[in-house]
């Protein structure tokens, strides 16, 4: 049974910073490119970063960049993102997310595969 589970959301106030993780399992992680996504009340789903399957190469979306850094431990089947500097339109449930393509093209939600639940990010002003 393929689990994502996220965790190290909550409350925080701008310019502060939070730590996400995902721990996988049930399937082999180390062969997906995995991302983090994230989708505010009221808006469409957005990407926010990805990481190629042996965590060597990143990419983000135009919000996370400079502030946001995604990254992979395989041998724990877990997947982080270090959020700095954290801004009141971060506000959002954040979701990782797993594909079996090639992250460069894996740029849409319906390119990955599996999903976790979320997790509430709500910054502050």
């Amino acid at each position: 049974q393929v689990q994502l589970v996220e965790s190290g959301g909550g409350s925080v106030q701008a310019g502060g910073s939070l730590r996400l993780s995902c721990a996988a399992s049930g399937y082999t992680a180390s062969r997906y490119c995995m991302g983090w996504f994230r989708q505010a009340q009221g808006k469409e789903r957005e990407g926010v970063a990805r990481i190629y399957t042996g965590g060597g190469s990143t990419i983000y979306g135009d919000s996370a960049k400079g502030r946001f850094t995604i990254s992979r431990d395989n041998a724990k089947n877990t997947l982080y993102l270090q959020m700095n500097s954290l801004k009141p339109e971060d506000t959002a449930m954040y979701y990782c997310a797993a594909s079996p393509y090639n992250c460069y093209s894996a740029s849409r939600s319906a390119d990955f595969v599996y999903w976790g639940q979320g997790t509430q990010v709500t910054v502050s002003s």
